[in-house]
C-alpha cells in the first residue's frame, strides 16, 4: 500500500511546482507554455480526487478495524505499534488533504491567469484599434 502514497506524493509535489511557477513573478516569456502545460493537465490530475476519497476509505477502514489497545491491556511494543500505525494514518490525511488543496489551488491560479492573459489581450486589441 506504500505505492499509492508515493504516487499521491509525488501528484502534490507538481502540482505545488505548477501553481509555484504560475504565480512566481518575472516568468512572462515562459508563462504561455506553462499555462499550456497546466492547462493540459489537468483533467488528468482531476484523477487525484477519487483517488483521494479512495485512500481516505481505505484510511477509515483501517481505523474502524484496528484492534484496540488501552495503556493496560497491551504490551509496550504493541501500544507502540498501535499508535505509529495512529501517527500514519493521521500522516496520510494530511497529505490527501494536500494533495487535494493544490488541486483546488492549481485549478483556480490556473483559470485566473488564462483571464489575465484574454484581458491583456483584449487592452491590446483595444490601443491598436484606437491608433
Amino acid at each position: 500500500m506504500a505505492l499509492e502514497w508515493v504516487v499521491l506524493g509525488y501528484a502534490a509535489g507538481a502540482e505545488a511546482i505548477m501553481v509555484l511557477l504560475l504565480t512566481l513573478p518575472g516568468l512572462d516569456g515562459l508563462r504561455k507554455g506553462l499555462i499550456a502545460v497546466t492547462r493540459n493537465l489537468l483533467k488528468p490530475f482531476l484523477s487525484i480526487v477519487p483517488f483521494c476519497l479512495f485512500l481516505l476509505m481505505d484510511i477509515y477502514w483501517k481505523y474502524e478495524n484496528r484492534p484496540s489497545c488501552a495503556a493496560d491491556s497491551c504490551t509496550p511494543t504493541e501500544y507502540m505499534r498501535h499508535q505509529k500505525s495512529i501517527m500514519k494514518s493521521q500522516r496520510n490525511a494530511l497529505l490527501i488533504a494536500a494533495a487535494l488543496l493544490f488541486y483546488w489551488i492549481l485549478y483556480s491560479v490556473t483559470a485566473l491567469v488564462v483571464k489575465i492573459e484574454q484581458l491583456n489581450q483584449r487592452i491590446e486589441r483595444f490601443k491598436s484599434s484606437e491608433d
